[in-house]
């Protein structure tokens, strides 16, 4: 598989902006961070911290041109709960102000016993199914949404994140030698697009001066560095 996160001609321009954008908008923040797997990391990226109209409408466009470029081929979205329930609704809205309209449809954490019923809402689930997400961790949520697009009878096809922290996973408490996204693309057969990777974060560090900015470089170096996955 190919990964198409800021790797294509003119993606690197556009990870770029979005690093620019995350950090400006306080979502990508830097300090001492304790991460899902114990490990503290020198930076943090808070997708819930994308919290109005106009920061919600930049990131739609930033997925949305990232897929396009990516030249990934998809019928309709899927956004799993929670936080992929508003980036699903909000990239198919720009998709389709940029010509490419597709369904979409999210989950419930717990199933409705009146109205209409059951986890799912929106479109019903078929054909290639894009997963739109914030980052992965562990790749958990993304077998999780597998099993729910399987189970409708569809293809769960591709995933979309804003970032790549290319840092190892985690299994039963321990490093493994791929990451999240790797695990995705490797042995779940899926294809993968992603805005930015934490090479396009050390990159804007490196270019965007101050004293800060410089200390912030070497630390989420260092981490890289301890953490980091070989990208085959």
């Amino acid at each position: 598989m190919v990964d198409v996160g800021a790797q294509k001609d003119g993606q690197g321009e556009l990870a770029q902006d979005f690093v620019r954008f995350a950090v400006e908008s306080g979502v990508l923040r830097f300090g001492e961070f304790k991460t899902k797997a114990g490990r503290l990391s020198p930076y943090f990226f808070n997708a819930g911290l994308f919290d109005d109209g106009s920061k919600m409408g930049r990131l739609a466009e930033f997925y949305a041109k990232a897929l396009i470029a990516s030249g990934i081929e998809f019928d309709m979205v899927f956004g799993p709960a929670y936080k992929g329930i508003p980036l699903a609704a909000t990239v198919a809205v720009e998709l389709a102000r940029l010509g490419r309209n597709v369904p979409f449809a999210y989950n419930r954490k717990e199933a409705k016993d009146h109205g209409e019923g059951g986890t799912l809402v929106g479109a019903p689930l078929k054909g290639r199914v894009l997963i739109v997400d914030d980052v992965m961790s562990a790749g958990t949520a993304a077998r999780e949404s597998i099993a729910i697009i399987r189970a409708a009878g569809a293809t769960p096809h591709a995933v979309a994140i804003a970032l790549d922290r290319q840092e190892k996973a985690t299994e039963n408490g321990q490093d493994v030698d791929h990451s999240a996204v790797q695990y995705v693309r490797q042995q779940l057969g899926m294809q993968v697009c992603t805005i930015a990777r934490l090479a396009d974060l050390l990159l804007y560090l490196s270019h965007n001066g101050g004293e800060g900015m410089r200390s912030h470089h070497e630390n989420v170096l260092a981490y890289r560095q301890r953490y980091g996955v070989n990208e085959r």
